[in-house]
């Protein structure tokens, strides 16, 4: 059999044409972009939380972009070309990333979901997070009442952070979260 081995009765398929190197090369990167495209539309929440509705919607999406990555006959160089231009893309996004507004395109700003007591469920909808996620976090990081919030913060990252009423926060490490006109004064000073 040509460009591949017989082990235990089955084919293990090794090699790849230039052609299909080509194929795998442009699956990837396509894929990977409309992903991020796809991800800026969504909201970085998509990929945050681990529900099990969450977990089976990134079981499913790796199995959809692999085998559109890997094409009809997954080969080893294939499946190794794939990794390797994942990578390559990942180290290029990271690089584009250093350039603000290259940063602000590709990725969500944080979002204010919380300013000094109040849901902002605007704010929550345009995010994609509903309030018993919202209280979860809040349970979690040890709050009692809502009026112990100075501020709750969907990050880029999709994680949530809480920030306790009473403690000063720097105006700085608000500078790039969408909402931050909304909570009062006394609560950020420099």
């Amino acid at each position: 059999m040509a460009g591949g081995l017989r082990t235990g009765g089955e084919a293990v398929r090794l090699g790849l044409t230039w052609g299909g190197a080509a194929a795998v090369i442009v699956s990837t990167v396509c894929l990977y972009t409309a992903f991020l495209l796809m991800l800026r539309v969504v909201g970085q929440r998509a990929f945050a939380a681990m529900s099990s509705f969450d977990m089976a919607a990134t079981i499913a999406f790796g199995a959809v972009m692999g085998r559109a990555v890997l094409g009809y006959t997954p080969t080893l160089a294939a499946g190794l070309l794939g990794m390797a231009t994942l990578l390559a893309l990942r180290a290029v996004f990271g690089v584009l990333r250093r350039n603000h507004r290259i940063d602000r395109a590709l990725t969500n700003l944080p979002v204010l979901l919380m300013a000094d007591g109040a849901v902002l469920h605007d704010n929550l909808r345009a995010a994609h997070v509903i309030e018993d996620e919202l209280r979860q976090k809040l349970r979690m990081s040890g709050i009692h009442r809502y009026e112990d919030v100075a501020a709750v913060i969907l990050e880029r990252t999709g994680t949530i952070s809480v920030l306790r009423r009473g403690e000063t926060i720097a105006p700085e490490l608000l500078g790039d979260v969408q909402g931050r006109e909304l909570l009062a004064t006394r609560n950020v000073r420099p």
